[in-house]
């Protein structure tokens, strides 16, 4: 069995398409599906559906493209280990992200690259938790950051970044400061800007709100924290935003940030990594360099 061939066979399940796949390689596609053939031989069962185009995979082609990407996903860690052992910390960093969570990463990236500068980073932005968990279990991402609940009891490592607590966004219309602190039953009366249902960050406000039986109809919704604020600006809307984005637009000249209570919700946020041992290098000097981050209490600063 060639390293190679499982190449084939992960790039394959990637494209869902054998020309895709052969171009992904740098082969022809008649030396991809003979690297695929040449496989199903060895080990005496098929793993293509083959029709007149890919047709997807049998059972055991999809149990075999898990181990097939496991195995890449080991090679690569041990030539990173020992690059790293020879010459320093090199290749790329990829981690993904909620994107209620990107001002986290932000923090990361910078000591992350100063500690390691031979290393690159990728950050993929305004993922979906779900996306996040597959794109972990498939050796996409290095790394993540997002909610502890979209992980607990998965396959995961876990490691504490902060809590995420959520404040009202208002437009300030008039001389007084107004309230200090609105509740949520409160906050269901705005004209409210959300995020979309499908979004973890979403689905935590509906939980709160259906938790103190007030049932929520945003008016706008959006897939973007950037955008929660410009629809605010614009006058009319209101909007729930995690606390830790003040700390990248501070609270914009004309708006106001009020603490939600009555409950006061919060969220953990965390690290993740596939629970391989050894932990890759690269992953492992992301940990180190999360432990000394001091990430809660930077997202606590605004900007001046």
């Amino acid at each position: 069995m060639l390293l190679r061939q499982l190449e084939y066979l992960v790039a394959l399940a990637r494209a869902r398409h054998f020309a895709k796949a052969a171009q992904a390689c740098y082969v022809s596609q008649p030396t991809l599906s003979e690297g695929v053939r040449k496989l199903e031989d060895e080990l005496g069962i098929p793993l293509v559906r083959r029709g007149r185009r890919f047709d997807g995979f049998t059972p055991e082609g999809e149990r075999v493209v898990v181990w097939a990407r496991r195995i890449l996903a080991d090679r690569d860690a041990m030539r990173g280990e020992i690059q790293a052992l020879r010459a320093g910390l090199t290749g790329r960093l990829r981690i993904g992200t909620v994107p209620t969570a990107s001002t986290a990463v932000a923090l990361l990236t910078q000591p992350f690259c100063a500690a390691n500068p031979l290393a690159t980073v990728q950050v993929f932005a305004d993922l979906q938790a779900v996306d996040i968990v597959n794109r972990l279990r498939t050796y996409e991402l290095d790394a993540a950051v997002t909610y502890h609940s979209s992980v607990v009891g998965q396959e995961f490592k876990f490691v504490p970044l902060y809590q995420e607590r959520y404040v009202l966004l208002t437009r300030l219309t008039a001389p007084e400061p107004g309230p200090v602190e609105v509740s949520w039953e409160e906050a269901a009366q705005y004209p409210l800007c959300l995020l979309h249902p499908m979004m973890q960050g979403r689905q935590v406000l509906d939980a709160v709100f259906e938790t103190v039986g007030v049932p929520v109809t945003p008016r706008v919704e959006t897939d973007s924290i950037a955008s929660l604020f410009a629809q605010v600006r614009a006058g009319h809307w209101a909007s729930i935003v995690p606390h830790t984005w003040l700390h990248v637009f501070g609270v914009p000249a004309g708006m106001r940030a009020v603490p939600l209570v009555r409950p006061v919700r919060t969220e953990r946020i965390g690290l993740v990594l596939p629970a391989r041992e050894p932990v890759p290098v690269i992953g492992q000097a992301l940990i180190d360099v999360a432990a000394r981050a001091g990430i809660a209490a930077a997202l606590e600063q605004l900007p001046d």
